[in-house]
């Protein structure tokens, strides 16, 4: 039996982001959004301390690029994408984790 299937949130502008990225990272990324959303793992996923408990970043790459989505699922049964953005170093920029944190406290309300 499938586990009743999760919602989406978008939090910020993480949606035209993701919108913005390239047919088959969306492709990609989509993937694994729908397989959290009917209780399976990610493909490639990442936990990310840094930002806060229970968050998590997607990862996709084309060619040039390298392409990540956080978000947390341990709020009931919603999936909060916090933040969509192209990686641009080997290590994440502490604006993209700042930008995840704040979304993260806006959507925990604190």
């Amino acid at each position: 039996m499938r586990a009743e299937e999760k919602d989406v949130v978008w939090m910020g502008n993480s949606l035209d982001v993701l919108q913005a990225f390239p047919k088959t990272v969306r492709a990609d990324l989509g993937g694994d959004l729908r397989r959290l959303q009917i209780g399976e793992m990610p493909l490639d996923s990442k936990l990310m301390r840094t930002v806060g408990p229970g968050v998590r970043e997607l990862r996709a790459r084309d060619r040039n690029n390298q392409f990540r989505t956080m978000y947390v699922a341990r709020k009931g049964s919603e999936i909060v994408v916090l933040h969509c953005f192209i990686k641009k170093s080997r290590t994440t920029s502490k604006t993209d984790i700042n930008t995840a944190k704040e979304r993260l406290k806006v959507f925990d309300g604190k």
